[in-house]
């Protein structure tokens, strides 16, 4: 199913043009992909704005934070999630989500999705101007109570509300399933369960699932056997992987998903984030080092590592941290950047 999809199919169902003309050189790193099975194009989905920043202890400003997306949104990244329209009693960080949303500079062909739990943060977003959401589910049952406050099955319920109006509204739904890798409260969680959830959040009207790794537990081989598992049920071309870098295995594992035919990725700018509610989970993988990564693949991206880069350091100077990106830590220390 997922293989017949021609590259312009796959773009259109995930709301984005499909990769436009490319030089000669772009044209032979091409090839050199397609021939080694990896896919021509991959689609970066940035979420350091939102994933990244919610962790936060000290509130981030509302003019920084739509700073650091016009900058983002300067660098050729096709998505970047801009902020999460849950109560700020649970995510103090988000509180400034009508502000933010209102306060950026859309570019054309940026898609700028925003989280929504349950129907009210949907009519919020949509209210704010929001023309894309996510809905957050989780494969452990423990997680998602911890998460939003809710079993899966009455998360799941919630979601179709929010799928439904979203539907009626022509608004593209994009799902997350949390700990598809490992739970902090569970331990190990079973492929089947990634992909019951998976299959549930697709079949309700999501145009794309992206697994997350949400404590960094995983390794290629559980990867391989949690995307095996929900590649039965979803079409190939509506799944994204979302790694966090905790156990050092990130790049590992969006390389086993890249081969598997995986052609979105979710990532961070300076690695930044980690999750309320998983204790220990560190960092997304840096958007900067996904980059290098896939360039040295011979993958296109559209987008452009040096201003990405940047980018990190205007956030990582506003917060006073240093970056998580070791190819940024590189370039800066050596003045090179490839």
């Amino acid at each position: 199913m997922a293989g017949s999809c021609g590259a312009g199919q796959a773009a259109a169902r995930r709301g984005q043009a499909a990769p436009g003309p490319r030089s000669a050189r772009d044209g032979a790193e091409g090839q050199e992909s397609q021939a080694s099975g990896l896919p021509e194009y991959v689609k970066i989905v940035e979420v350091g704005p939102r994933d990244g920043l919610q962790n936060e202890k000290v509130i981030v400003p509302t003019d920084i934070k739509i700073e650091l997306i016009n900058r983002l949104s300067k660098t050729g990244l096709p998505a970047i999630e801009v902020t999460s329209f849950v109560s700020s009693k649970w995510v103090p960080q988000m509180a400034d989500h009508k502000e933010v949303m209102r306060g950026i500079e859309r570019h054309p062909g940026v898609q700028y999705p925003v989280l929504t739990p349950n129907l009210k943060g949907f009519h919020s977003a949509i209210a704010a101007g929001a023309t894309e959401v996510s809905v957050f589910g989780a494969a452990s049952e423990s997680f998602s109570k911890m998460n939003i406050n809710c079993s899966i099955e009455e998360s799941i319920e919630k979601f179709e509300e929010v799928a439904k109006s979203a539907r009626n509204m022509n608004i593209p739904v994009r799902g997350y399933v949390s700990c598809a890798l490992g739970c902090p409260y569970e331990g190990d969680i079973t492929p089947a369960k990634v992909a019951e959830v998976s299959k549930r959040l697709y079949s309700m009207g999501c145009y794309e699932i992206s697994l997350g790794d949400t404590i960094g537990v995983g390794t290629p081989g559980s990867m391989k056997r949690m995307l095996e598992a929900v590649m039965k049920e979803i079409p190939l071309s509506a799944l994204a992987v979302h790694c966090h870098d905790t156990y050092g295995q990130a790049l590992a594992n969006i390389l086993t998903a890249i081969q598997m035919g995986v052609a979105v990725v979710d990532s961070s700018v300076a690695g930044l984030g980690g999750c309320p509610y998983a204790k220990g989970a560190t960092g997304n993988v840096a958007t900067e080092d996904v980059i290098y990564m896939l360039n040295g693949l011979g993958i296109n991206t559209g987008v452009n590592l040096y201003t990405v880069m940047e980018a990190g350091n205007f956030i990582c100077t506003a917060l006073n941290k240093k970056t998580n990106s070791k190819v940024a830590q590189a370039s800066f220390n050596t003045g090179t950047i490839k």
